[in-house]
């Protein structure tokens, strides 16, 4: 079964290879995936770089070459960066 964030990988995939990174809105990134993120989103935790175990959310920006560079839990949003 696919993960809820697979939309998310697939999202990063499509960006030009040029674009270095991508802000997006917790909003925006809940119309990419289809549902609500959990609540736990709002951890700095939750967007750690740890693709072991059950992080489902991790490995799909992972997948698709993009790491996290920040976070901002006030605003709700994050700054993807690739590599």
């Amino acid at each position: 079964m696919p993960s809820k964030y697979a939309q998310l990988e697939t999202y990063l995939c499509e960006l030009p290879s040029k674009q270095k990174a991508v802000t997006l809105s917790f909003e925006e990134i809940e119309g990419i995936i289809g549902s609500k993120l959990p609540a736990s989103a709002n951890e700095l935790s939750w967007w750690e770089h740890e693709t072991e175990g059950n992080h489902r959310n991790t490995r799909a920006w992972a997948n698709a070459g993009w790491r996290v560079g920040q976070v901002h839990l006030q605003e709700k949003w994050v700054r993807f960066v690739r590599g």
